[in-house]
């Protein structure tokens, strides 16, 4: 086994090594062995061992072995188990693969004494061993030897030769030209090659293009911690070895992205309350329904509160245990999200680095799966919605594209209208500072905006609705007859408790003819797009004067008389010729015996006040009636300040951003009304549905940043990956072992849907404020229709990416998703269950893995991708993948192996999942760890088996047992394991009875 935990272990008293530590880097550092002080990741001392000639008491019986290391030093007087190899069955002559290391805080020196204690293993599932012996030596002893390598006796309790041991430290050589070639290595202990460390695995990362330290480097170190280290060598197919080092991290993400996640979805709901109360006064049975909406809300918002103040005061480590998934207070952290990673070193002395981040299936488990998951609660949700159209009562039933419609309007409204106010602003700065170049630029920007904002108004939906939440004014009257209505007024009744408007009259409600009130909305947008008109006009004016000073003021009269020329962005046509102004200073509609908000007659004469003074809603002409007159009455300002562009201009920005608030206003409460009538008749069910989405989509949501920080760091000079990035987006690949059977069925509904949210979400690079840790966590905006993830990057690093992601090009993500179920319950689901589940989830997520190569090709070169040493291309790859999939063989892992190829090869993220991201993850990332180091890297084919089961019984994953359940074995059982594809099945005496 190589280095321990090093975040975990219980650290010596420090008052006991102070002296020590300038030891260690001037002599064991100094000595060149395989350690180097800028690089945490390398050990300051590593070796393998292997054992010869073992002799058991039963002569005729071969031991198991492990040898397990202990260390002590001066003046320490007790041994500390430090680490231990894998067991290897049947041999008196056993190697081990996995080495021993020590890390720079692991508080060694010259005087400390190792003790190697070989124990043979009688019953691996019992865990019955002996001791069959042991050896000492300082580590001044090893590191003196000229080659570096001890050979030792063993020695029984009874002081009996045992056998032999041989020690071979991993060495490194100071200069790359001092190597010694390849071809003079001959020098083996027990038949294994003793390789120099290559310098390049100690360089100074930041300048390394496929490699971060996770110990070192300041983004990682940011977002991860707890790093646990296990070292291996492993021979390949050409007698030379490969030096492993797999590490496994948790991240502080856990926490802190759903904290920042509930607090966005708090303040949402929170707004959208606001936004039904500021609705105004409605009619009784209108009113009913707002409270009833509003008080769902406030219950969904006093959970969010309550889950925010528990995460706040969290106080426990940075990842959730998976025996507190279904914990209430911490449903919305993942569990036990951590990132496993894999460093290689062949022959090309060249740094290989792989990462997986590993979690538990985003699902949520507090809330249970009795009612099974997402995908059947939302087709469920969308039958009992279709169900109360057709029986509601409701006058007006929309359909969903005008709810989609209506929830783009407002977040639409919401943009420009703050963009509007902003360039509003910076066009009356730059007519202060007398800035020409400012002003024509500003004001292109600003009539962009502007206009976007009254195409976005200009429409027929938000006509309709206006006039709607019109007539659920309490005793709402139409006392404006339409054109085509006789003197009998049309009355909308809303006195009633009733949601079914009532006519009066000898007309119908079909004779109130639409145009009416399409007209009247119209006059809204119209006459915000006719004030821009005018300040158009106006700055050109100034500009013309500014570029031809020695112009008379006739020229402005005659400039000014022209100003009332058509609207640019009426959509009716060139037949009107007249817009009126609608005063937006007004804050209640004229009294009127009926109450009507509706405008006063268009023949009434213009107040003598200016919008911004008057109290009365009014409609005046939008364009100067008299040459010598400007739109406010007063003479042209500009002549009376003809140094003043600020002056001549404010009137103008001021009745323009006042319009557009005004129209933003009336054209928001329309769409809030239509979503109120929308989500009424389901209102419960809709926010219990939506409360799981939340919950699973922030697990979810929280392994992707993950990923993706990782991703962009270790690929943080490969031109081709980021130039995939901002083109086509950054491939998610996660992969599933959960069964389609029990809970686990529903626990693959609530993934697949949190994992398919995930394409609502984009990424944007920033440079960070300062190189401190808080200052380089991602930050999340957005809402539920969409979130951006801003992900703050050191100015070095920052400036080392293309030009468009610095620009803040938004970064897409192509979410795809895999599942094989291969434990006992999936024989089950195959026998006499359903697997239809796991079959469209697969078929789905292939053809998405199809269009994202092929947009790919269509506009990327194949150089953007990393090499392999595979024989098979990406197309057959994904050829061989389809077959699979449509083949719908039971446990069919190839699906698995094919897809996770697929995604590196794509410069993809791996994601890896099971219940609990324990035990299924474990066998899965360690067989994927293999599969890499077999096909990718050369690793002999005779020890495949054996390095699968050092890593699953010596390596992280073990480890990860322990902290999560604080026993380190799987949760398996041989029943169970009889069930699992062979290579899914860790070695005896790694797995048992325990929790999950």
């Amino acid at each position: 086994m190589a280095g321990r935990e090093r975040s975990s272990r219980q650290q010596r008293p420090w008052s006991v090594y102070r002296a020590n530590t300038f030891e260690l880097s001037s002599e064991m550092i100094g000595l060149a062995l395989a350690g180097n002080s800028q690089d945490p990741d390398e050990p300051v001392l590593e070796f393998s061992v292997a054992c010869t000639d073992l002799v058991t008491p039963a002569l005729e019986r071969k031991p198991n072995s492990f040898v397990a290391v202990s260390c002590t030093t001066p003046p320490q007087a007790f041994w500390t188990k430090h680490a231990q190899t894998e067991i290897i069955e049947g041999t008196n002559n056993p190697i081990f693969l996995s080495s021993i290391a020590f890390f720079q805080d692991s508080y060694i020196n010259q005087q400390t004494q190792l003790k190697l204690s070989v124990y043979d293993v009688k019953d691996r599932s019992q865990g019955t061993m002996y001791l069959l012996g042991s050896a000492l030596f300082p580590v001044k002893e090893l590191l003196q030897e000229r080659n570096h390598r001890l050979h030792l006796n063993l020695r029984s309790a009874e002081n009996l030769h045992v056998g032999s041991i041989g020690v071979a430290a991993w060495q490194m050589e100071e200069k790359r030209d001092q190597r010694t070639p390849m071809a003079r290595l001959p020098d083996t202990v027990h038949g294994r090659t003793v390789l120099p460390v290559d310098e390049s695995l100690t360089e100074s990362m930041g300048v390394r293009a496929k490699y971060a330290s996770l110990c070192r480097d300041p983004l990682l170190t940011s977002v991860f911690g707890g790093t646990m280290s296990r070292m291996y060598r492993f021979p390949t197919t050409d007698g030379n070895h490969l030096r492993i080092l797999e590490q496994m991290a948790e991240s502080v993400l856990s926490l802190n992205i759903p904290r920042q996640y509930v607090k966005m979805l708090l303040e949402e709901d929170a707004a959208r309350v606001c936004e039904l109360e500021e609705l105004g006064e409605l009619s009784p049975c209108w009113e009913n329904l707002r409270r009833q909406i509003v008080a769902q809300y406030q219950n969904l918002i006093l959970t969010y509160q309550e889950t925010l103040s528990d995460l706040n005061d969290y106080r426990g480590p940075s990842f959730k245990a998976s025996n507190l998934k279904a914990e209430r207070k911490l449903e919305f952290m993942p569990t036990n999200l951590h990132v496993q990673r894999m460093r290689v070193q062949d022959e090309s002395c060249f740094d290989h680095t792989y990462d997986v981040v590993t979690i538990g299936a985003p699902a949520a488990h507090c809330q249970g799966f009795k009612s099974s998951g997402l995908r059947k609660l939302i087709v469920k949700f969308e039958e009992a919605k279709k169900h109360s159209a057709l029986s509601s009562s409701q006058s007006i039933v929309f359909i969903p594209q005008d709810i989609v419609r209506a929830k783009e309007i407002i977040a639409h409204i919401n943009t420009l209208k703050t963009q509007v106010s902003y360039y509003a602003e910076r066009l009356s700065r730059a007519a202060k500072d007398r800035s020409a170049n400012g002003l024509e630029r500003t004001l292109a920007i600003l009539a962009d905006k502007t206009r976007q904002l009254v195409t976005v108004c200009d429409c027929k939906l938000l006509a309709s609705a206006i006039q709607a939440l019109n007539a659920a004014r309490p005793d709402y009257i139409a006392s404006k007859a339409s054109p085509s209505a006789d003197s009998e007024q049309v009355v909308l009744r809303n006195d009633q408790d009733t949601l079914l408007a009532t006519w009066s009259g000898s007309n119908s409600r079909s004779s109130l003819h639409v145009d009416w009130h399409e007209e009247e909305w119209e006059k809204v947008w119209l006459n915000v797009d006719k004030s821009l008109e005018c300040i158009i006009q106006r700055v050109d004016k100034l500009l013309q004067k500014e570029r031809r000073p020695s112009v008379g003021s006739q020229d402005s009269v005659q400039s000014d008389q022209s100003a009332g020329g058509g609207s640019t962005a009426s959509k009716k046509g060139n037949g009107r010729t007249r817009a009126f102004w609608i005063n937006p200073g007004c804050a209640e509609p004229l009294p009127s015996p009926s109450s009507s908000p509706s405008p006063p007659s268009l023949s009434s004469p213009p107040p003598p006040t200016s919008p911004s003074s008057s109290s009365m809603l009014a409609l005046t002409p939008a364009c100067p009636p008299s040459p010598d007159q400007d739109p406010y009455g007063s003479p042209s300002l500009e002549e009376t300040f003809p140094g003043e562009w600020s002056e001549a201009l404010y009137p103008l920005l001021t009745t323009l951003t006042e319009c557009v608030a005004m129209m933003s206003d009336k054209a928001k409460k329309s769409m809030v009304f239509l979503l109120m009538q929308d989500s009424a008749p389901t209102i419960a069910m809709d926010l219990t549905l939506q409360y799981r989405r939340d919950v699973v989509f922030c697990q979810t949501l929280t392994a992707l940043i993950c990923g993706f920080i990782i991703k962009l760091r270790n690929c943080l000079r490969d031109d081709g990956f980021l130039r995939q990035l901002y083109t086509i987006g950054l491939l998610a690949q996660f992969e599933s072992l959960l069964s389609t059977y029990g809970e686990e069925l529903a626990m693959l509904e609530d993934m697949s849907v949190g994992i398919m949210d995930l394409r609502n979400v984009t990424f944007k690079v920033t440079q960070a404020m300062s190189a401190s840790a808080p200052d380089m966590l991602p930050v999340i905006t957005g809402n539920r229709d969409g979130f951006s993830v801003r992900i703050p990057l050191p100015g070095t690093m920052f400036d080392a990416l293309p030009r468009e992601i610095q620009n803040g090009m938004l970064l897409r993500v192509q979410p795809v998703l895999f599942n094989v179920g291969i434990n006992e319950q999936q024989t089950l689901a195959e026998k006499f269950g359903d697997t239809s589940l796991q079959e469209i989830i697969n078929l789905e997520s292939l053809a998405r893995l199809n269009s994202y190569y092929e947009q790919f090709k269509e506009v990327l070169p194949e150089d953007c991708l990393p090499r392999s040493r595979s024989q098979t291309c990406l197309p057959e790859l994904l050829r061989f993948l389809g077959q699979n999939v449509h083949a719908r063989k039971n446990k069919n892992v190839d699906i698995l192996w094919q897809a996770a190829e697929i995604c590196r090869r794509l410069n993809g993220v791996r994601f890896t999942s099971c219940k609990s991201a324990k035990d299924r993850t474990a066998m899965s990332v360690t067989l994927e760890q293999c599969l890499i180091l077999q096909h990718e890297h050369g690793m002999a084919p005779q020890v495949f088996t054996q390095a699968l089961d050092c890593m699953r019984s010596e390596g992280c994953r073990r480890e990860n047992t322990m902290k999560n359940v604080g026993c380190r074995k799987y949760a398996f059982n041989s029943l169970q394991l009889k069930a699992f594809p062979k290579h899914y099945r860790p070695p005896d005496g790694t797995f048992g009875k325990v929790e999950t």
